[in-house]
């Protein structure tokens, strides 16, 4: 059963194929492809495609992220595939994947940032808004993929009521040991909401991936 499969997936910015750059920009529960879009105009660059692809019914799954994977299915891993093909498919239209960002609020930013420790490369640049990786406490991601020196921004209120602090600490010290070169920012008593720093740490990626720039390893 793959609920996800065939939903459809909203664009902003270049037409795929036209642009030099491309961002994945996955939306969160109760949200749509033209809520997360709105950071299409948040983090414009006229080097982007920017794609959203929609969840069927919304949610990506159906209980906490850090419920039991099983709990989730065939949710997760229909999820998963989605933005698997989504990836193939820009980096068939031209788009290496260096040159590829994945982004997401929420929900989304939970599955996207579980889909990038399962499929680790070098990418433009992975920003998780109020998000981290999949499964209970006591969960270890033993992935062996490498980011080679892929910038990250976790960014999160220390008081989420949706996403633990040391779920997201958890997450980054994980993209650390795979290779990433991560950038992790709380926010006392924020609300589950992206505020203007966030934006403004995402927006520094986004201009280096668009210029053709490499953060963080210098190559």
């Amino acid at each position: 059963m793959k609920p996800h499969e065939g939903q459809p997936v909203e664009t902003a910015g270049r037409r795929l194929g036209e642009g030099s750059a491309a961002m994945i920009l996955v939306h969160g529960r109760g949200a749509a492809p033209r809520n997360i879009l709105e950071l299409a105009d948040e983090l414009a660059h006229p080097a982007f495609t920017y794609l959203a692809p929609a969840a069927a019914g919304s949610p990506w799954y159906p209980n906490s992220f850090m419920a039991d994977i099983a709990s989730n299915e065939p949710g997760i891993s229909s999820g998963l595939a989605v933005l698997d093909g989504l990836v193939k498919r820009v980096v068939a239209a031209g788009v290496p994947t260096e040159r590829i960002m994945l982004a997401g609020f929420s929900q989304g930013a939970c599955l996207m940032s579980e889909f990038a420790v399962r499929h680790a490369r070098r990418y433009g640049g992975i920003i998780a808004f109020s998000g981290g990786l999949l499964g209970p406490r006591g969960t270890s991601w033993p992935y062996d993929g490498d980011f080679a020196g892929t910038p990250v921004f976790l960014g999160c209120s220390d008081v989420d009521g949706h996403v633990p602090k040391d779920r997201v600490e958890e997450s980054a010290k994980v993209f650390t040991r795979m290779g990433a070169t991560v950038e992790l920012r709380f926010y006392p008593g924020m609300g589950h909401l992206i505020n203007g720093d966030e934006l403004a740490c995402a927006r520094s990626i986004v201009e280096s991936v668009g210029s053709g720039q490499r953060l963080a390893d210098g190559a």
